[in-house]
């Protein structure tokens, strides 16, 4: 049966549940689903959200809860009784509760912060108190750890013992009297040693640990580098504060991704689901590029002004003025992708600048030399069957074209590749230098090289 077959069946199957009324049969029911199918049902019955988290056992929940988007989220929390939400917000991993709760206004997080235990509020506020977008902010204190001096027959009893309760028991972490990493070690090497064995015995001291001030985006890219399901996160004193999963780093990777093709663009960032943000508020996300980009193109029509004549003269350049810059404008956004997409993934850094330039010369010289024979073959060939359209001088016109596309890719591409590079040396997001933003630009500077290559064409000529 195919995947949307199932999704239908288990959609009427549902129905028919929840329209018996019966309690004990719908939380049966819901208990046997896997949690994805749970958080399937309930995206496609939203008036049925609240029931369906409070039919089901708190682990369960929990475990729902968290997979679902945050607009999701924030309307089951408004709809269930309050005891009921107070046990699901105790119950949710630390890390989970804190990315829900950031999502939400100050005034509602005081509130729900209220109803959680003592020892569940002190750690939320705590991982609450480091920087936005930092890895305190994902972070879990639920993790195991022993002593250097622990035996693997000791670790084991620890691992039985606190290891439900730990976020995941795939690596235990060595410490020391004073709090501070001193390894982690795979849980298969514990279990293959020697139960009378000793951790230190085990340990390498070899470790990676992120800091807890580092940006998210730093520990995406230390997970993918050394393929790992978790890593210790310790302050500068190397003392373990927390953990930080896999799962985690690939939500986050998610919404970077997302932030980075809405930049590009030519929008901010949206922090809320596109169908559930106001309209107004995403208009404030699109006007102001919007503008900026308004202005960009009234600076064209400047540098068009500065060339009246010569468009009065000979009126068929008016015409491939699109061409021109449309070719210029291309090229940029498609450079200006391509190197913010290496940038995200570490493929290239700032370092890497003369290597990306030279790159683009030579790809900018190919593109554009395409182009330009692209355009040459093309009059060449139009003036063959209508010579009156380009009049004699239509070598003069067909180099003037080839030359300027071939002028305006190439710089096209220079521009694209070297304004992310550059964004990102002054401290800015590289994904601000959106293709729009690359276009408008290009325009001008397309405009430029079209009629100095013109001038050069066809001065004394045409001009």
């Amino acid at each position: 049966m195919s995947v949307e077959l199932e999704q239908i069946s288990l959609q009427k199957q549902f129905e028919e549940v929840i329209a018996s009324e019966d309690k004990l049969r719908i939380q049966e029911f819901l208990n046997d689903q896997n949690i994805s199918d749970v958080a399937d049902i309930l995206y496609d019955n939203e008036d049925y959200e609240g029931q369906i988290i409070a039919h089901l056992s708190i682990h369960r929940a929990t475990s729902v809860f968290k997979i679902l988007d945050t607009s999701t989220q924030k309307r089951i929390i408004k709809d269930l009784p309050a005891f009921k939400t107070t046990e699901l917000l105790n119950e949710l991993p630390i890390d989970d509760r804190v990315a829900f709760l950031e999502e939400l206004p100050t005034s509602i997080v005081r509130d729900l912060i209220k109803t959680l235990g003592v020892e569940e509020r002190k750690e939320t506020l705590e991982v609450l108190g480091y920087p936005e977008n930092s890895v305190g902010r994902i972070m879990t204190p639920d993790y195991v750890y022993v002593y250097e001096d622990n035996t693997v027959s000791e670790v084991l009893d620890i691992v039985r013992k606190f290891g439900k309760s730990s976020e995941t028991i795939d690596v235990i972490y060595v410490i020391n009297e004073k709090d501070e990493l001193l390894d982690d070690i795979r849980i298969k090497e514990i279990i293959l040693a020697a139960p009378t064995k000793k951790v230190n015995e085990i340990m390498d001291g070899r470790f990676i640990a992120l800091n807890v001030t580092d940006d998210q985006e730093v520990a995406s890219e230390v997970f993918k580098m050394n393929n790992r399901v978790a890593l210790p996160v310790t302050d500068k004193n190397n003392i373990l504060l927390g953990i930080v999963t896999i799962d985690d780093i690939l939500w986050i990777a998610e919404e970077e991704y997302s932030e980075d093709i809405q930049k590009i663009g030519g929008t901010e960032a949206l922090d809320e689901p596109y169908t559930e943000m106001p309209l107004f508020k995403l208009y404030k996300k699109r006007v102001i590029w919007l503008i900026i980009l308004f202005f960009g193109e009234l600076i064209t029509i400047s540098a068009m002004q500065q060339f009246q004549n010569e468009i009065a003269k000979v009126v068929l350049l008016a015409t491939f003025i699109p061409l021109i810059i449309s070719s210029g404008g291309n090229s940029g956004s498609q450079a200006s992708t391509l190197i913010i997409q290496a940038m995200a993934l570490g493929e290239v850094t700032i370092a890497d600048w003369w290597k990306i330039i030279r790159r683009e010369i030579f790809s900018g010289l190919l593109l554009g030399g395409t182009l330009a024979l692209l355009g040459f073959g093309v009059i060449t060939v139009w003036h063959l069957f209508s010579p009156q359209t380009f009049g004699i001088y239509y070598l003069h016109i067909a180099l003037t074209i080839s030359v300027s596309v071939l002028g305006v890719v190439l710089w096209g591409t220079l521009v694209g590749s070297t304004l992310p590079l550059l964004l990102k040396r002054l401290g800015a997001d590289p994904a601000a230098s959106s293709t729009p933003f690359v276009a408008t630009l290009v325009d001008v500077t397309g405009l430029l090289i079209y009629f100095s290559m013109a001038f050069l064409f066809l001065k004394g000529i045409l001009l």
